[in-house]
C-alpha cells in the first residue's frame, strides 16, 4: 500500500507540475509575443509606449504598455507570479518523491560516486543554491550590462553544471539536476526580481511619485532570460525518459547542443513575432538543426562486435543478478510491488520476449538497474548484447 500510495503522490504532482507550466510558460511566451507586436508609431494616450489590436475566441482585444507606468494605479490590477510559484513548488515535489526518498535508484550510480542518501541530496541542495548565486552575482555585475556577454557566462555556468553533476550523480539524475537548477533560477526570478520590482513600482504610484524605470528594465531582463531558457528546461525535465541522452560518456556536450538548440529556437520565434527582417534572424534555424543532428550523431549507440558467444543459462545468471529484483512476477525491491511495465526476466522465454528492450536499456543506454545499484559491469553488459544480437 506504500508504494502504491508513493506512486498517487508521484502521478498527482506531476500532473500539477505539467498544468501549473504549461499556464507559466504560456504567458511567458504570449507577454514575450505582445511585446514584439505592439504599435510603437500609430496614435497612443500619453505614457504610453505602444498598443495592440488582438482577436481570440471570437471577441477583440486592445491592449496599451505604458513606458514605465500609468499616472495612477488601476483599480484591479492581475498579476501574473502563481505559474511560477507553483510550478517550482511542485517540481521540487517531485524532486523529493521521485529522487530524494528513491535516492539509491534514481540519484546515485555507485560507478560515478559512491554516496549515501543524505549526501547527494545535501549536494542537490547546495549545488542550486550556489548555482543561483552565481548567477545573480553575474547579472548584478558589469556584465550584467551587456547581454551577450551575460548570455555566454550563463551558458558557460550551466555547462560547468553539467560537468559537475555528471560526476556525481548517475546520468538521469545529473540531467534532471540541470534542468532543476535552470528551472530553480527561472523561478527565482520571478520570486526575488520581477515581482518584487513590480511591487516597488505599484508603491511608487500608490505614492503619487513616478515609478523609477530601471525596476521595470531589470524585471524586462530577468523575464527575457526565461523565455530564453523555457525550450531547454522542458527537454531537460523529460530527459530520465530518454537515457540515450544521458548515456553518453561526455554527457555535458549533449546539455551544451540543447541550450543551444533550444535558445535559438525561441530567438527564432521571438524574431518572427517581432516581425523582422527574416535575413537578420534566419541563421537561428540552421543553427537550431545543427546542433539537433550533432545531438543525434554524438548519442547514436556504439556497440562492440565481436566475442564468445552467451549461452541462454549465462545471460539468464545475468539478470537474475542485476533484473529480477524488480523484473520478476515477484519483486524484492523495496520500491516495487509488480514489474515495471509489467516487464518480467524469470526464464529464458521472458528474456528472448523482451530482448530488445534488454539491448535497448541494459546494454546501449545502461540505463538500468536503476541508479546501477547492482553494480552491473561493462563486460556483463556486453555479453548481454551477444546474446540478444545471436537471437537474430
Amino acid at each position: 500500500m506504500e508504494v502504491f500510495l508513493g506512486e498517487w503522490a508521484n502521478l498527482l504532482i506531476r500532473w500539477m507540475h505539467m498544468i501549473v507550466g504549461i499556464g507559466w510558460i504560456g504567458t511567458s511566451f504570449y507577454f514575450m509575443a505582445l511585446d514584439y507586436s505592439l504599435n510603437k508609431l500609430g496614435q497612443k494616450n500619453p505614457g504610453v509606449l505602444g498598443t495592440a489590436w488582438q482577436v481570440h475566441g471570437g471577441g477583440f482585444y486592445y491592449v496599451e504598455k505604458y513606458t514605465v507606468a500609468p499616472p495612477q494605479l488601476p483599480e484591479t490590477l492581475h498579476w501574473f507570479k502563481w505559474e511560477a510559484y507553483l510550478t517550482w513548488v511542485s517540481g521540487f515535489g517531485l524532486l523529493i518523491v521521485q529522487y530524494y526518498l528513491h535516492a539509491r535508484s534514481y540519484l546515485i550510480d555507485p560507478a560515478v560516486l559512491p554516496l549515501e542518501p543524505w549526501q547527494a541530496i545535501a549536494i542537490s541542495l547546495g549545488s542550486i543554491l550556489v548555482g543561483w548565486a552565481i548567477y545573480e552575482g553575474l547579472c548584478r555585475s558589469p556584465i550584467g550590462q551587456n547581454a551577450t556577454l551575460l548570455a555566454l557566462c550563463f551558458f558557460a555556468l550551466i555547462i560547468g553544471a553539467a560537468v559537475f553533476y555528471t560526476h556525481v550523480y548517475s546520468g538521469r539524475g545529473a540531467f534532471l539536476h540541470v534542468g532543476a537548477l535552470t528551472g530553480s533560477i527561472m523561478a527565482t526570478n520571478v520570486f526575488a526580481v520581477i515581482v518584487p520590482n513590480q511591487k516597488k513600482m505599484v508603491a511608487a504610484l500608490i505614492r503619487g511619485e513616478t515609478p523609477d524605470a530601471y525596476y521595470g528594465m531589470v524585471g524586462k531582463q530577468r523575464s527575457t532570460h526565461n523565455n530564453y531558457l523555457t525550450l531547454p528546461v522542458l527537454l531537460m525535465m523529460v530527459s530520465p525518459h530518454y537515457p540515450f541522452l544521458s548515456s553518453h560518456p561526455h554527457a555535458w556536450m549533449v546539455v551544451a547542443l540543447i541550450l543551444i538548440a533550444g535558445a535559438t529556437i525561441r530567438h527564432y520565434l521571438n524574431r518572427v513575432d517581432a516581425g523582422d527582417d527574416w535575413n537578420s534572424y534566419g541563421w537561428a534555424a540552421p543553427v537550431a538543426i545543427g546542433a539537433l543532428m550533432i545531438a543525434i550523431f554524438i548519442t547514436a549507440p556504439r556497440t562492440k562486435e565481436g566475442g564468445a558467444a552467451v549461452a541462454d543459462a549465462e545471460a539468464l545468471a545475468i539478470t537474475h543478478k542485476h533484473c529480477a529484483m524488480c523484473h520478476s512476477a515477484k519483486p524484492t525491491h523495496v520500491a516495487f510491488q509488480e514489474a515495471p511495465k509489467n516487464v518480467t526476466l524469470d526464464t529464458v522465454a521472458d528474456l528472448k520476449k523482451y530482448a530488445a528492450l534488454i539491448y535497448l536499456q541494459a546494454v546501449q543506454n545502461k540505463a538500468m538497474p536503476l541508479g546501477n545499484e547492482t553494480a552491473m559491469t561493462d563486460d556483463e553488459r556486453e555479453a548481454l548484447g551477444r546474446w540478444v544480437k545471436a537471437l537474430k
